[in-house]
């Protein structure tokens, strides 16, 4: 499991990024770079890193459940993942 403070850390740059998405959106269309520049570095999309839902690892991610690798094969194992089984041939 992630530390607390990184996994809070990843939740204030999402809200960053929420609040300052259409006042970026304007400013880069109107090719307005100075005022871009004066924004909190964090409310840039680019510094977001996807993180598992449950655990907060950052490795491994599977953006079609929201979950790493390790907890999604614990999850698959024990049937709590609708429609995934264990392949066999």
């Amino acid at each position: 499991m992630a530390k607390k403070s990184i996994i809070a850390r990843e939740h204030k740059r999402e809200r960053l990024v929420a609040k300052y998405a259409d006042l970026r959106k304007k400013l880069k269309e109107a090719g307005d770079y100075e005022a871009l520049d004066k924004l909190p570095k964090n409310s840039s999309r680019v510094r977001l890193h996807n993180r598992c839902k449950l655990t907060g690892r950052p490795k491994g991610y599977m953006r079609r459940f929201g979950i790493n690798r390790v907890t999604f094969r614990k999850m698959a194992n024990e049937g709590l993942i609708p429609g995934v089984t264990k392949a066999s041939w």
